[in-house]
């Protein structure tokens, strides 16, 4: 499976490719609901990376978010976002990315993860075993110890249960922190904790795809996920991921 991680790579390069080539242009909209929009580029560029992964391993299988599951009966699974922050990407935000991650189906054992942002060109890596890089150069967490010089970002979800659960724990949390953003994409908050720009990710309501590939990256970097069942939505996850080093679990 040495195979794995630079097809990987390649999916998410030439799905950077196509949505940053399409980021300016008019879109086209599939379904648009309250506080989330989907996008006919989501299922192309889906399908532009399902091409690639099963092309080179027809018997893997494939989990994302917008043609469900797919491919065949093997051993390894793919976890794919084919846009992670796609309300960003359609409201002309440049803040947006591919997550793709690979694990082992009977076990749930973690093989790797990529996240491409393509308006930056930056491009995150882990494997299992081995170091979380940025464009090749190993990353980690902040050192940053204390409540008051962190700088956290926090998601809010689509539902009202969710949105109510997440204002008070941000209400606890914001008080004790130098700084908080809302940035929206969950893979780029976790690869930025990973990297050391923030500190700690908070969100209650999540999609295993948005987050396969960032949880690998923060846990090789030295920081710690917190990731259980969300308790609004079945099939989500409530998740707090931070360098290991805050006291953050005392305000969840």
């Amino acid at each position: 499976m040495n195979d794995l991680l630079p097809l990987a790579i390649e999916a998410a390069t030439q799905a950077g490719r196509l949505i940053k080539d399409n980021f300016k242009s008019e879109k086209t909209v599939n379904e648009m609901k309250r506080r989330d929009v989907k996008l006919e580029l989501d299922v192309r560029t889906q399908k532009l990376i399902t091409g690639i992964l099963l092309a080179a391993h027809p018997e893997h299988a494939i989990l994302g978010e917008e043609e469900g599951d797919l491919g065949g009966e093997g051993p390894v699974e793919w976890i794919v976002d084919p846009i992670d922050g796609t309300v960003n990407y359609f409201y002309g935000i440049p803040h947006f990315c591919v997550s793709i991650a690979a694990r082992m189906r009977e076990s749930g054992e973690y093989l790797l993860g990529v996240i491409h942002d393509p308006m930056q060109g930056e491009t995150w890596t882990v494997e299992k075993g081995g170091p979380p890089r940025l464009d090749g150069q190993a990353v980690r967490v902040s050192p940053r110890e204390n409540m008051s010089e962190a700088i956290i970002t926090a998601g809010f979800s689509k539902s009202k249960s969710a949105l109510d659960a997440g204002f008070e724990r941000y209400r606890r949390i914001s008080y004790e922190v130098f700084k908080t953003r809302m940035l929206g994409s969950a893979a780029l908050a976790l690869a930025y904790v990973a990297t050391g720009r923030l500190d700690a990710y908070v969100e209650e309501q999540i999609s295993l795809w948005d987050i396969a590939a960032g949880v690998q990256l923060v846990e090789a970097a030295g920081g710690r996920v917190i990731l259980r069942p969300s308790t609004v939505k079945e099939g989500t996850f409530f998740i707090c991921a931070w360098n290991g080093r805050l006291p953050i679990e005392q305000y969840l």
